[in-house]
């Protein structure tokens, strides 16, 4: 499946700039904007460094703004709406077509008999971007015109110019901006073309998106530089901006590096997967290469080669739930075993207490542990890992962290995380924590605290302790107590069953008693690896599966996933939009949660044993990568028809499970 669009899409303005593209640069920096050229959110540029990789993201370069003199006539090809509503110019109008080349974005604008294509990718490993253009299509020379309109901020804010004075400096085929003593420079080069300092600040962008967030939807910036070059017919030429001071300036060569990069990837994928039979479709291939986006480096002192996943793009970070749930999908359903031994490794040097990070904030402080499910999810992706390359070592290297995860947990951590020796199950919660997945917040309202016993967590702990009794008969240690602990959640994990309702409480115990809301958390009492599968004992029976799978399907499947409530609650909330409290109180209370499609498939699956109907679940997906985020699969939808995408462009975990449903599917 080919990604591209004609005028049907390009032209039309409403649509163009709902359509976003992404590259990013394997250390957390990443370019991003729309099809139509048009800045919508305060995360769009063509330069987000990562100057503290993976973290510290910074705006550098917003935008170039491209004219083209073609004959006597001018074209602009570049887009802006400001804040008077007015959109001008309107160069989305000379786009004949929008394509993706593996992840790199390829525009064709096409004027008079003339055609020229634009080219935007980074270099693995650096804070560069290039943009390519390349005059396919012309009977005589054409004078290309770029505006570099640049900032330097935190990605999640916003710029008013007033007077602020950049030092702008004139340096060997570029300029170089230095925003204020002890910035980091940007370097802006460009061979063969002619750099003209500017300094002209450009006010009043309209951020659309950013209204429709209710946050700030005006930005400014800096027109430091025009750039202008002459092309002739066949020749090319590359832009680039980055915070090295040297990079590669040959755009042809860093090209064939990023396609190289790319199909080395799919070789690896191809060649993990040869006892398979049947091609996946392309839609599939793409994702492999989607799949690449989130990983990212996160070296440490003892750990150089340490790796991460990127939550979500354009806004998160890595967080440790989404890194442990997105492991098994994103490294090892693409033949990339040896990045999950990374992550791992980088993973456990930061167990405290007896649980991994919630996340790492943006501007590097020490990380948050608010989370009782990152932990129990770090150890399915340990068992996947290892399930996948029977690598004894490295489960003995992590034995001790793991033993010392599940001892914090039976005598209990922080936020009241606790095995209850009355029933075997565990326990979690304070007043003002949010410790589950669902973790909205606005100020001190924790929307869903979900404060007690979650099913989920117990089905994850019931999981952790089974694949620890495991590793301790593979590496000949002691394994009874955890099979006796693992027994003693078995036996009264029945007390999730509501017999009237005809599926699980999604929280025992809780302040104000037993909560049955009909939410998809108890899918991962079906789904999970070791909760029910061969030679060991499951935590529902078949009947009660069924129930679950059935009242899943029944109320909460979409199209892209599960929502997060029933439609029949009064709570539920089926659009998601807004300012960020109306955003929050929706975004676990019926938003639909595209990563929760891989659960209920593997659940379908073990109630139903059909592949070919699973693999229906996913289908949508496929059309889904030629919207909102191109090429990637967006984090959540709206509860309500037609399950508008919403939130990010890009969620490490959607693709991960899509892509690991997809495979359970073949086998």
């Amino acid at each position: 499946m080919a990604i591209q669009f004609g005028r049907e899409i390009c032209g039309n303005l409403d649509i163009a700039e709902t359509r976003e593209w992404l590259v990013t640069n394997g250390i957390g920096g990443y370019a991003s904007g729309t099809v139509a050229g048009l800045l919508t959110r305060r995360y769009h540029g063509l330069l987000v460094a990562a100057l503290k990789p993976p973290l510290g993201r910074t705006l550098m370069l917003a935008k170039l703004d491209e004219t083209i003199l073609y004959g006597d006539r001018f074209y602009p090809l570049n887009t802006n709406r400001w804040g008077d509503g007015i959109v001008s110019p309107e160069g989305y109008l000379c786009v004949e077509q929008f394509s993706l080349e593996g992840t790199v974005p390829v525009w064709r604008f096409a004027y008079a008999d003339a055609l020229l294509e634009k080219r935007v990718w980074m270099q693995q490993g650096a804070n560069t971007t290039y943009i390519q253009y390349a005059s396919v299509r012309a009977t005589v020379p054409l004078q290309l015109g770029l505006k570099a309109m640049v900032n330097y901020r935190d990605y999640h804010g916003i710029t008013q110019g007033n007077s602020w004075q950049m030092a702008l400096d004139p340096v060997d085929l570029g300029i170089c901006v230095t925003p204020y003593p002890g910035a980091t420079p940007l370097y802006l080069l460009g061979d063969g073309a002619t750099a003209t300092i500017v300094h002209n600040w450009y006010y009043g962008f309209d951020l659309a998106v950013e209204r429709y967030r209710g946050l700030s939807d005006r930005e400014d910036h800096l027109h430091a530089a025009t750039f202008q070059v002459t092309l002739n017919p066949g020749e090319s030429f590359t832009f680039v901006a980055s915070t090295e001071s040297h990079p590669n300036l040959d755009g042809a060569a860093a090209l064939k590096l990023r396609h190289t990069q790319e199909q080395k990837l799919l070789g690896q994928w191809k060649a993990s997967r040869s006892i398979k039979a049947k091609e996946p479709p392309q839609w599939i291939h793409q994702l492999v290469l989607a799949a690449d986006q989130f990983i990212v480096d996160r070296p440490l002192a003892d750990e150089p080669q340490g790796k991460t996943i990127i939550a979500g793009y354009p806004w998160f970070s890595d967080w440790g739930r989404d890194t442990a749930i997105a492991l098994p999908g994103l490294t090892l359903c693409t033949g990339r075993s040896e990045i999950a031994r990374y992550i791992l490794r980088t993973f456990a040097k930061y167990v405290d207490r007896g649980t991994i990070p919630n996340r790492f904030p943006d501007v590097g402080e020490a990380p948050d542990y608010n989370t009782v499910d990152a932990t129990l999810w770090y150890f399915e992706a340990v068992r996947a890992y290892h399930s996948a390359t029977e690598d004894d070592a490295l489960i003995q290297e992590l034995f001790p962290v793991l033993a010392d995860i599940i001892d914090w947990h039976c005598r209990g951590t922080r936020y009241n995380i606790h095995l209850d020796a009355a029933d075997g199950l565990l326990y979690a919660g304070e007043e003002g924590w949010q410790l589950t997945w669902m973790d909205a917040k606005v100020g001190d309202w924790v929307v869903t605290p979900r404060i007690g016993k979650p099913i989920e967590i117990n089905a994850l702990w019931y999981n952790a302790v089974r694949s620890m009794a495991n590793f301790a008969r593979r590496l000949g240690k002691p394994h009874q107590e955890y099979e006796a602990i693992a027994n003693r959640t078995l036996a009264r994990f029945s007390r999730f069953w509501n017999q009237d309702l005809g599926y699980c409480y999604d929280v025992l115990d809780g302040p104000d008693g037993d909560d049955l809301s009909l939410r998809p958390n108890q899918i991962f009492a079906v789904s999970l690896p070791l909760v029910g599968a061969q030679g060991i004992a499951p935590l529902l029976n078949p009947t009660q599966q069924k129930g679950v799978v059935d009242a899943c399907g029944q109320t909460l499947l979409t199209s892209f996933g599960l929502r997060s409530l029933s439609p029949e609650h009064p709570q539920y909330r089926g659009r998601y939009g807004g300012a960020p409290l109306q955003r929050d109180s929706a975004y676990h209370q019926g938003t639909t949660w595209g990563w929760l499609i891989g659960a209920f498939v593997f659940a379908h699956l073990r109630v139903y044993k059909n592949p070919v109907q699973a693999r229906q679940f996913l289908e949508p997906m496929a059309n889904h990568l030629c919207d909102r985020g191109i090429g990637s699969l967006s984090e959540i939808f709206d509860g309500d028809a037609p399950m508008t995408p919403r939130g990010c462009i890009a969620q490490a975990w959607t693709v991960a499970e899509v892509l690991r449903a997809w495979f359970a599917t073949e086998e």
